[in-house]
């Protein structure tokens, strides 16, 4: 019987809270006064006349809070913009007033005058001789060393392995391909929203935040207090998908509160969903030339990436390395020279959406394979079947796999698809593999039993919606001899539970999973002890199933979970111990932020079925086979839906999703009619196959994490049906209909 998801009745019967339903005696509402310029020098601001409109309780700039520098892995933003706005979405000043349409008024009368400077709107731009400097002052910005910054290089990461250019040389074949990749959004449900409330010193902060912990580490570096005076809690979270990760606006509004000194709320119109946060999937450049033997051997692989990084750092400073990652792909290759660069420009900082640079770099890569397979005369899935990684494998970093499942989920999903088999005129068939790595990191839960014989875990661990937390109930029953619905969760509270990194990274089960059945194995130990003294019988001999303790072959003998609990307060902790990254010989990788190998990698290959209108250039998917190594599967009905939701998520990316910037790094579609979601009218069928393997160092049970890799070949398997189908390529993503048609015409687009 499958667990069903406990918060699952309260959100599809509209009775579940969000942050913006939620709402506190004598609050105000919170508006920004954004950047009027994507680049330019502030001369003057003059916050006078929004001060004086009555209903109007603060109005703060960067004069009002402490001048603090924050980010992740480079400090490079403040809270509200000082000297110069780097983008439309900085926040120059903020107000508090009785009304949301009062502080919308007095947002409009906030004077700013502005010294426009030229503004850098393309990646490769960013490193142009003689470009402007986004951040003049970058040098003395707190920083990872290892980024390596310079100028509007904001990280520079390689990966280099043997002579990739004497390879290329003596390679049988040469394959070279460019391709450009648009950014696009996070988009959840839910727009942002935030609720902060001062009591004394000390401020509680509700937030549709993904990283709760991170937030409250945000605020306390912003307004300079102590953490035990800050307190975040997440209720209810419609989405995030990545965007709702990092610190940003809870810092704004917990300041506005402590101002006013009333409680301040903020809910983001859809429009600022798009345009103010600090996350969304970065534009990338990819350019490829990969060298093989006739018979398939990859024996060199050139790759030169840049990557958008937007107009700050936050939390992406890894984005350069993991791209040069995804550039090397899950194969087997002799020799690499992989160079990625992370750029600044005056657009959108970009974030942690699902995956981060994993789909466009994946969408180049078997965009490139296909390419090279037809150069080889080889079919595109027997030149993968060669080439994919296996146990024994050695990556370009040298990691040596463990077992491992690509080559099963490639053969499974050209099985599922009908690989091969006769298609209708303008149908084709593409498949595509990829890989996403697992997170390891400190987590921690609390395991309580209740005199009545049930439960509650209490845990730092975050919900976004994607069911992350629906695998602790199960894995804390499996070893308390328990059912999942015997357990509650408390959890989203910075006050309650232990600190986690949060829902990002598909971490959830693979860190907390582990915390959890530690928590639980400590329960366990005392109900094994209070069993024993009462029914008289040695620990070995017992076991717990159906909610009691009882002798093992003698279920008779028994006494219930209740029982015990009724007398002695039974509460477990737990940590666990995070795994070990697999070593590796990175010599050759500048800019290693860790990711020098993937830990308990997750392997993945889609197949899709598409059709294409060549007289319009629409393509539309007909019908997907989505096949992972994610491990041991806990849920299937919690992983199939992550599949479901991700390729669906997949789709849109390839086909329609795209933010539209001007030449000055406006967004031109910062709404839902000209930004294409695809919808539930519009999504395939979608079968769905696991391949468990049996993985060291993975999570609880053998997992691994679900919920990003099912986004990350999508792209790449549309792309290669289409090319199948109009006999071009499409090197833009995502491939419009115009770029579709473009390319059916001109032979490439």
């Amino acid at each position: 019987m499958p667990f069903i998801r406990p918060d699952g009745t309260e959100k599809v019967t509209g009775v579940g809270r969000y942050t913006a339903d939620m709402n506190l005696t004598g609050q105000l509402h919170a508006k920004f006064r954004y950047a009027d310029h994507s680049h330019a020098r502030i001369l003057r601001i003059d916050t006078a006349k929004a001060r004086a409109l009555p209903g109007v309780l603060a109005v703060l700039t960067h004069e009002d809070v402490p001048d603090v520098l924050y980010g992740n892995e480079v400090k490079d933003r403040r809270l509200f913009a000082k000297e110069k706005v780097r983008y439309e979405g900085d926040v120059v000043a903020g107000v508090a007033a009785l009304t949301p349409e009062l502080a919308e008024q007095a947002v409009d009368l906030i004077e700013v005058e502005y010294e426009p400077l030229p503004a850098i709107g393309t990646i490769e731009g960013a490193l142009a001789d003689g470009a402007p400097l986004i951040h003049e002052d970058w040098e003395s910005y707190e920083g990872d060393e290892e980024t390596g910054r310079s100028g509007n290089l904001l990280g520079y990461s390689t990966i280099v392995k043997g002579d990739a250019d004497a390879a290329l040389a003596e390679a049988d074949v040469v394959v070279k391909g460019r391709y450009v990749a648009d950014g696009c959004q996070g988009v959840p449900i839910e727009p942002r929203a935030v609720l902060a409330e001062w009591r004394g010193d000390r401020v509680t902060v509700w937030s549709s935040t993904q990283v709760p912990f991170t937030a409250r580490a945000g605020i306390v570096r912003v307004l300079q207090i102590p953490e035990s005076k800050v307190r975040v809690i997440v209720p209810l979270l419609g989405g995030g998908f990545g965007a709702k990760c990092d610190f940003h606006f809870e810092g704004h509004v917990a300041a506005l509160a402590r101002a006013a000194g009333r409680p301040v709320k903020l809910v983001f119109s859809r429009r600022e969903e798009f345009v103010a946060p600090d996350h969304r999937r970065e534009g990338m450049v990819i350019e490829l030339a990969t060298g093989a033997r006739r018979d398939g051997t990859l024996v060199a692989r050139r790759a030169r990436l840049v990557v958008d990084g937007g107009a700050y750092c936050g939390e992406g400073g890894f984005f350069a390395q993991m791209a040069a990652m995804h550039a090397c792909g899950p194969y087997v290759i002799e020799t690499v020279d992989v160079e990625s660069r992370l750029v600044y420009t005056n657009s959108q900082p970009s974030g942690s959406i699902r995956a981060p640079t994993a789909p466009q770099v994946c969408w180049a890569v078997e965009q490139h394979m296909d390419e090279l397979a037809e150069a080889l005369g080889l079919d595109p899935v027997e030149l993968r079947r060669r080439t994919l990684i296996e146990e024994g494998a050695v990556s370009p970093t040298g990691q040596v796999f463990d077992p491992i499942g690509a080559k099963e989920t490639l053969d499974r999903a050209a099985e599922l698809i009908g690989y091969g088999a006769d298609l209708p005129e303008g149908e084709a068939i593409g498949v595509a593999c990829g890989w996403w790595p697992s997170f390891a990191s400190n987590s921690g839960a609390y395991v309580k039993l209740n005199a009545d014989g049930t439960g509650a875990i209490i845990t730092g661990a975050q919900e976004n919606g994607s069911g992350a937390v629906m695998a602790l109930p199960i894995l804390v029953a499996d070893v308390l001899g328990m059912k999942p619905e015997d357990f509650s969760l408390l959890y989203q509270d910075t006050d309650a539970g232990p600190s986690d990194n949060g829902s990002c990274g598909s971490q959830t089960t693979f860190n907390n999973g582990r915390a959890v059945v530690a928590a639980a194995a400590e329960v366990r130990e005392q109900l094994l002890d209070l069993a024993a003294e009462k029914l008289e019988a040695a620990r070995d001999d017992l076991e717990l199933a159906g909610g009691a303790v009882r002798v093992k072959g003698s279920p008779s003998i028994a006494v219930s979970i209740a029982d015990l609990a009724d007398t002695t307060p039974l509460l477990g902790k737990g940590s666990g111990e995070p795994p070990d990254d697999p070593p590796v010989d990175a010599q050759g990788c500048a800019g290693r932020h860790g990711l020098e190998s993937f830990l308990a990698p997750q392997l993945i290959t889609h197949a899709v079925r598409v059709k294409v209108d060549r007289e319009t250039g629409v393509a539309r998917v007909l019908e997907v086979a989505a096949v992972h190594d994610c491990g041991v599967i806990l849920n299937p009905v919690g992983a199939n839906g992550q599949v479901y939701g991700g390729v669906v998520m997949g789709i849109g990316q390839a086909l329609s999703e795209v933010t539209q910037f001007d030449e000055q790094g406006r967004q031109l579609n910062p709404h839902l009619l000209d930004y294409k979601l695809v919808t539930a009218s519009d999504a395939p069928s979608i079968g769905i196959a696991w391949i468990e393997t049996e993985t060291p160092n993975a999570g609880p049970k053998g997992s691994k994490g679900v919920g990003e890799p099912p986004c990350v070949p999508t792209a790449g398997a549309i792309a290669n049906a289409i090319a199948r189908a109009i006999g071009a390529r499409v090197r833009l993503l995502p491939m419009t209909p115009e770029r579709v048609w473009g390319a059916s015409r001109n032979g490439h687009e």
